[in-house]
């Protein structure tokens, strides 16, 4: 009698697969707790948009790695946005794969596309800050400059170690707000706390953002509607659609590049 049960709860679940930037790793596991299917995370470090070849060799050898490991998912769902390119030409197998619309993970945790553009609209030189960014990068802030510091004092000297620093922060002046995006986790207060010393050291301004779950909570609880995710069937690719309110789109494998 129980594995008869047992048999039909996993009759009304989808198997799904996740695999995302390790920055949404408090996120993800949070709402994989309540979501309705049978969700198995798989994290990637955080940084790799930074070489979105890179980025998109690691995504797909974990997508074949899945296929390889002959797992029974009904999806493989990406806890990415287009982030630098780096999801252009990534190659669906035999499963399906579904990915949020947006430019990058920011999107998943404001919540929307809608929200990301019109935060941007309305604030200009915008760094973004979380749970993820800030335990698992080492975000702008006094602790950033000085660790990088010290690294380059013992590589290459004091004078140098300034020149090199004052040279690689020069992208600090894009920059005037930093925003942290509050899910009110646990121990958002010290979080928010680090991102106003941050801006405070930087002298930029501070701003909180109320994040929004539900993109991420409907991505693993299969609700895919087109609007919010791209769905890429087998034996399709992803690509850019950056000018277009979709940002991504997907074609066949086979099909010639469009010009």
């Amino acid at each position: 009698m129980n594995n008869l049960k047992e048999t039909k709860i996993r009759d009304r679940r989808l198997k799904l697969k996740v695999i995302a930037c390790g920055v949404l790793a408090r996120e993800l596991y949070h709402l994989a707790a309540v979501a309705r299917n049978i969700i198995d995370i798989q994290l990637l470090p955080q940084g790799l948009h930074n070489e979105p070849d890179k980025l998109r060799q690691r995504l797909q050898q974990r997508i074949d790695a899945v296929l390889e490991e002959g797992m029974d998912y009904d999806a493989i769902l990406l806890g990415y946005g287009l982030c630098s390119n780096g999801l252009a030409g990534i190659t669906a197998r035999n499963i399906p794969l579904i990915v949020p619309r947006g430019h990058d993970c920011i999107t998943i945790l404001l919540g929307s596309k809608e929200a990301y553009k019109d935060y941007f609209d309305a604030h200009g030189g915008v760094y973004w800050y979380s749970p993820g960014w800030i335990e698992r990068s080492l975000p702008p802030g006094k602790e950033r400059y000085e660790r990088t510091l010290q690294q380059y004092i013992e590589s290459y000297g004091e004078d140098n170690a300034l020149y090199l620093m004052e040279t690689e922060n020069n992208w600090h002046k894009e920059y005037s707000l930093a925003t942290y995006i509050d899910w009110e986790m646990p121990d958002s207060e010290e979080y928010k706390g680090y991102t106003r010393e941050c801006a405070a050291y930087l002298g930029w301004g501070y701003d909180e953002f109320t994040g929004d779950e539900g993109l991420l909570q409907r991505l693993l609880n299969g609700d895919w509607n087109n609007d919010d995710f791209l769905t890429v069937p087998p034996e399709s690719m992803i690509v850019p659609n950056v000018n277009s309110p979709e940002i991504i789109a997907c074609k066949l494998c086979n099909e010639e590049a469009k010009s």
